[in-house]
């Protein structure tokens, strides 16, 4: 009884992931546009933080929209915007932090976590999101360095550290792009132990002679490259492209 009922669990979890499979790869196709809603949330209570998140409107995501819109041009997608942001209200809680250990069973139950975590705090907005993007706010004047942020294509929720301060606006989008880029299966370009973009992939002028230093950056190769050794965080998306390679990986090569 007991081993019938094992083999009707297991055949349920693999029809899940069947199935989840399938319709990502139908997202993927882009007939339609994702929406995405971003949730601030002031990590430390700052009061600073506090205050610049109440600045915070629709119109200060639009970049984001329009960056994705004009890189996505020259794949003929036939969206005009693929990407549409939808600032939600503010949440209170914090999701889960992924493991330190880097395990692949911490990773699972942290996966399982933060799914869960979403599913409990999506306040509504106008359309119902495809990705939903929880953003962590830092003061600053405390936080002299942010740690990564991270995301999840299961699930397309993202946890991305970012500074409350209008100084790093735009800035800030970059990150979050980066992140979004994930949710859609996007990889990282980089060395994960230098920061280094890895060449060709990471690079947005693999092509370039003399190589260095770059122009642009690829935005999942995080950097701009201006030496084998030295790399520049892009100040804002008009200082990044998105690659050959990771184009291909969202759907929009084949």
């Amino acid at each position: 009884m007991w081993k019938k009922i094992r083999i009707v669990i297991l055949l349920l979890a693999l029809a899940t992931v069947i199935q989840n499979t399938w319709l990502d790869k139908a997202a993927l196709a882009w007939k339609d546009n994702f929406y995405v809603a971003v949730y601030p949330i002031n990590v430390d209570n700052s009061a600073k933080v506090g205050e610049y998140l109440r600045t915070l409107t629709s119109e200060d995501f639009e970049p984001v929209a329009e960056y994705f819109a004009s890189e996505a041009e020259p794949y003929q997608l036939g969206l005009r915007r693929p990407i549409e942001v939808q600032l939600g209200a503010q949440v209170a809680d914090i999701p889960p932090a992924p493991p330190k250990d880097g395990s692949i069973l911490g990773t699972i139950v942290w996966s399982l976590k933060f799914r869960y975590f979403a599913w409990r705090h999506s306040p509504k907005v106008n359309v119902k999101p495809a990705i939903r993007l929880y953003l962590l706010y830092y003061d600053p004047a405390n936080n002299l360095r942010l740690s990564h942020s991270t995301a999840l294509n299961k699930g397309r929720v993202g946890r991305v550290n970012l500074f409350g301060d209008s100084a790093y606006a735009k800035q800030n989008l970059v990150i979050l792009s980066h992140e979004l880029l994930h949710t859609l299966n996007a990889t990282d370009k980089y060395d994960l132990t230098t920061s280094m973009p890895i060449y060709p992939d990471g690079f947005a002028e693999p092509d370039k002679s003399p190589l260095y230093p770059q122009h642009l950056a690829e935005l999942m190769g995080g950097r701009t490259p201006m030496s084998e050794n030295e790399a520049e965080i892009p100040k804002s998306l008009k200082q990044t492209i998105i690659g050959t390679k990771t184009a291909r990986e969202i759907g929009w090569l084949k």
